[in-house]
């Protein structure tokens, strides 16, 4: 089997570049009301009894585990079958297809019911496709190199006199500038590369990029680097990783109305602090 570290750097990397989108490009989309009834027995499905759920494989941590999306473990996982109960879907009731990324966000008919796989919403992709409500707003993360003077951070306050590295135009550079408010500038650079060079060779104290980024680069870009944590933008329209269905699906209400219920419940809070928060190397910064 695939190290865990492995899987986490590879599946990051497939959705490092979406995640990282410049603020202007991400957007939510309004997705459509929930209709009459959500009754199991009315739901219209790509097979009838079963609600079929797409995602990418290897499917990677954290947001699965063990390669395995029908086990409810890993934040996506656990997302799914919390959905899927709300439905009234146990658990055998739940089938899963095997969809590559960018194939879930492309125009035409879908396999699934709905795809989970870190997809971002924005409108050039709801114009092919249509999203649920967010389900996971995307936040940033600070990443630095074991031992530095910020590895030991524990809220933003400590970051207020480290050198930030950080890519242009993007929500991270936003978050930098309105939630950390470092006493210096932060150094800019072109490409995420070049930031991620900048911290290998120690002319940063630390980048800051989106969560899912912040796991590849320190499972596969940075050697010896860490999450210092996490922590949320100030104001703006949030990045959000949606359900994606095919255009014109009559489950994007009822899956918002799920949604909706998870999260006045606190259940979506719950599940994100277990799989995104310290346990996966990843605590909140205030």
């Amino acid at each position: 089997m695939i190290r865990p570290s492995m899987l986490l750097a590879l599946g990051a990397l497939a959705v490092a570049a979406v995640a990282c989108a410049p603020a202007s490009e991400t957007a939510v989309q309004a997705a459509p009301s929930a209709p009459a009834t959500c009754a199991k027995d009315q739901l219209t499905l790509k097979t009838p009894g079963k609600l079929t759920i797409g995602t990418d494989k290897p499917a990677y941590e954290p947001w699965f585990k063990d390669d395995d999306p029908a086990n409810g473990k890993g934040f996506e996982s656990a997302v799914a079958h919390a959905v899927a109960k709300q439905l009234g879907f146990e658990s055998g009731e739940v089938a899963w297809a095997t969809v590559k990324f960018d194939t879930a966000f492309a125009p035409g008919a879908k396999q699934f019911d709905f795809d989970l796989n870190q997809v971002s919403v924005t409108p050039d992709r709801a114009k092919v496709v249509d999203f649920s409500k967010g389900y996971y707003t995307v936040k940033q993360a600070v990443v630095a190199l074991e031992g530095s003077k910020v590895a030991s951070a524990t809220d933003l306050a400590a970051l207020k006199d480290a050198k930030i590295g950080v890519q242009v135009g993007t929500t991270s550079l936003q978050a930098v500038k309105d939630v950390i408010k470092p006493a210096a500038e932060p150094n800019v650079y072109n490409e995420q590369i070049d930031a991620v060079n900048a911290l290998k060779n120690k002319q940063v104290d630390a980048v800051v990029v989106d969560l899912p980024t912040a796991f590849y680069v320190t499972a596969a870009q940075v050697e010896n680097s860490k999450i210092v944590g996490q922590f949320g933008a100030a104001s703006g329209t949030p990045e959000v990783f949606g359900a994606v269905f095919e255009k014109g699906s009559p489950l994007v209400g009822c899956v918002n109305e799920a949604i909706d219920k998870l999260t006045s419940s606190g259940e979506l809070a719950k599940i994100e602090t277990e799989w995104l928060g310290s346990a996966a190397g990843a605590p909140e910064l205030k």
